[in-house]
């Protein structure tokens, strides 16, 4: 028997949440091939998108991460740079620009995989895919 995988594993490693065992996407996070939300999990056939357009909700969560984000990088150019004037307002700019730059790859997979994990009713896990 194999062992049980928990919650937050599945969360992290961007597994399937009814069997916790499928990869949700195609390609890697940061790299040269692009990274696709598969439509059928490969190891238990759970239809990842539930529904046409199911994916649109995970814009209103990507954009709480977004914004945790901003303020976080907004943090550190105020303690490395000062408080905001006319003086440091390019670093304030280009500093939170280059952040949502960066973090948007991570964005876009956590936003459906919290959507999917976290905030889906409809899709249960199913410990006997464990066996």
């Amino acid at each position: 028997m194999a062992e049980r995988t928990s919650k937050l594993s599945a969360i992290i490693h961007c597994k399937c949440p009814h069997c916790r065992r499928g990869d949700i996407f195609t390609g890697s996070m940061y790299g040269w091939n692009i990274q696709h939300t598969k439509e059928i999990c490969s190891y238990c056939a759970q239809r990842i998108e539930i529904e046409p357009g199911y994916f649109y909700a995970a814009m209103y969560v990507s954009y709480a991460m977004n914004v945790i984000e901003m303020l976080a990088v907004s943090f550190l150019t105020y303690l490395i740079f000062g408080p905001l004037t006319d003086a440091t307002f390019w670093h304030y700019l280009i500093a939170i620009f280059a952040g949502c730059f960066i973090l948007y790859p991570f964005n876009y997979r956590y936003s459906r995989i919290i959507l999917l994990h976290v905030l889906s009713p409809n899709i249960k896990y199913k410990p006997y895919y464990d066996k």
